[in-house]
């Protein structure tokens, strides 16, 4: 990037960094987990969201949703560069779109798990779906949806289409980042590629999958390839070898024991935490895209744990066995 391009991010940074200050941290976490529900759903109001302490779980959810969507199209606005909200954005897209297509061969509606937090509104994706003319949705998304509409119309697997789905939205990731042209934005990127092939192999493993299962859920765009990975998982301990030399490597160890049978949560947790990690590096950072690329990671990261808190306290849950599944949020 060029020194230009940052100067652009200099009234940009300032916003998110103040912000920050004011977002969802441990110490605030703390204070909810030991709070009754109501004065948990209160504190909240501190960090910019609406007072929730009234709210059922569905309602909540649907607060959420608004205050991400809120935020997701103000930094739109705000941005120099379009790419690094679409980073975030395009997750939601390609949610709905594999909503859609199920719900589609189903005879059903999707309309209570959609998101408005995409490119794209979901009516919009609803649709173009229905007609079978996708103009004005992007090309690989459009594809994808045709693809894994016709797949499912086949072969009756819904697994299949949703494979096809993510292999195009981590593609799409990927070219995202590369035309970005930030080094922080592309490591972003291969550590979630990295963090989404870990997971998989160690499932696929955990589920007795043959290899040639495991290789239609892993992606290219990662650190390491998804032959490599596929085949260290065969070998147990070589996963661990092989992502020794990257941030996912204590996620790897773990991987490796919820191989054989260990925690999936402690592995699933160390995966998120070394993308956290992975973010802190926008700290060295006076101003530019990298402090675009924090904040909206720790947005996505504090709404969900805010709404594992939140529906956890409805639900009874023992506020020990919720601060197990929370992630570090400071980044």
């Amino acid at each position: 990037m060029s020194k230009v391009k940052d100067k652009e991010y200099l009234a940009l940074t300032a916003m998110l960094r103040a912000r920050e200050a004011k977002m969802l941290d441990r110490d605030r976490m703390e204070r909810m987990l030991s709070a009754g529900f109501a004065d948990s759903a209160k504190l909240l109001t501190d960090c910019g969201y609406e007072d929730m302490s009234a709210m059922n779980a569905s309602e909540i959810d649907i607060a959420l949703g608004e205050h991400k969507k809120k935020i997701y199209e103000e930094i739109t606005r705000m941005c120099p560069e379009t790419e690094l909200t679409d980073v975030f954005r395009i997750k939601y897209d390609y949610h709905n779109a594999k909503a859609l297509v199920k719900a589609s061969r189903l005879g059903s509606s999707a309309g209570h798990i959609l998101s408005d937090a995409g490119r794209v509104p979901a009516d919009r994706l609803r649709e173009a779906l229905e007609e079978g003319t996708f103009s004005g949705i992007p090309s690989r998304l459009a594809k994808a949806m045709e693809e894994a509409r016709l797949a499912l119309a086949k072969t009756g697997n819904s697994q299949a289409a949703e494979f096809i789905m993510d292999r195009a939205y981590h593609k799409e990731l990927e070219a995202i980042a590369d035309s970005q042209g930030s080094q922080y934005l592309k490591g972003y990127v291969k550590i979630l590629i990295d963090g989404a092939n870990l997971g998989s192999a160690v499932r696929m493993v955990r589920m007795n999958k043959s290899a040639d299962f495991m290789m239609t859920a892993l992606f290219e765009g990662g650190s390491v390839s998804a032959a490599a990975v596929c085949e260290a998982a065969a070998g147990g301990d070589a996963l661990a070898e092989l992502f020794r030399a990257t941030p996912l490597a204590e996620a790897a160890m773990l991987g490796t024991e919820a191989m054989r049978g260990g925690s999936m949560t402690r592995f699933e947790l160390a995966c998120d935490n070394a993308v956290t990690s992975y973010l802190g590096k926008a700290k060295l950072v006076s101003f530019g895209a990298e402090a675009v690329v924090c904040y909206l990671a720790r947005l996505e990261s504090e709404i969900t744990a805010i709404r594992m808190i939140l529906t956890g306290k409805l639900a009874g849950i023992d506020p020990a066995v919720i601060r197990e599944r929370l992630r570090d949020l400071d980044a």
